[in-house]
């Protein structure tokens, strides 16, 4: 029996090649009807707080599309007070948690001394308004780059890690294209299936 992990960005990143549909309805559709006949060869989970994120993307969270997927889910939250794992992982995480800190402050000072020297150069004194859409584009700039230098390639969520401690728990295959939770389910040894593929083996599971 195989067991599968899944992300929410298998329903909405259509970019990754997951290959179930190019609309998020038609990808919960044919994951479901994969679901629905493989049930004797293959277990789909996903943990309550990604199912939370999953829902949060729909206004109307009653479509009868989303009710059949999520009664065919196994929704199971990680047994995190049983799990154990390498402390090297850990170092590898407050290291890695201490660079991108590193690399946010030294964006922060930059923009800082951007907008500083904007002010320099504008003496005139500026109303709100003003004053906003001058300093608007170092604020954007700055998200931008924040964002980048420090939550790109990381465990960002607890969902996230809830994914990769799931996949360890049980031994499954964890399915995202997340690059984040890539990267970190490799530290902590977790099985994956890659985007591309993960349709084909489903396929072939079919036919065996």
């Amino acid at each position: 029996m195989e067991k599968y992990i899944l992300d929410t960005n298998l329903f909405f990143n259509m970019a990754a090649g997951f290959g179930m549909g190019q609309k998020t309805e038609e990808t919960v559709k044919n994951t479901s009807n994969f679901i629905l006949k493989l049930k004797d060869k293959a277990q789909f989970y996903m943990p309550p707080r990604v199912v939370d994120e999953f829902l949060s993307f729909f206004e109307d969270k009653n479509q009868p599309f989303l009710k059949e997927f999520l009664s065919f889910v196994i929704i199971k939250a990680p047994q995190i007070e049983e799990i154990k794992f390498p402390a090297s992982v850990f170092y590898a995480l407050v290291d890695d948690i201490r660079q991108r800190s590193y690399r946010g402050l030294n964006l922060a000072e930059e923009q800082i001394n951007k907008a500083g020297q904007l002010a320099v150069e504008r003496k005139e004194k500026l109303g709100k308004k003003d004053f906003e859409m001058a300093i608007g584009p170092f604020i954007k700039n700055f998200r931008e780059r924040y964002r980048q230098a420090t939550r790109y390639g990381f465990l960002d969520s607890l969902a996230d890690l809830d994914l990769i401690v799931l996949a360890k728990e049980i031994d499954g295959f964890l399915v995202t294209s997340d690059e984040g939770v890539i990267q970190w389910a490799r530290r902590f040894g977790v099985k994956e299936t890659p985007p591309v593929t993960w349709k084909k083996r489903l396929e072939r599971l079919l036919e065996s």
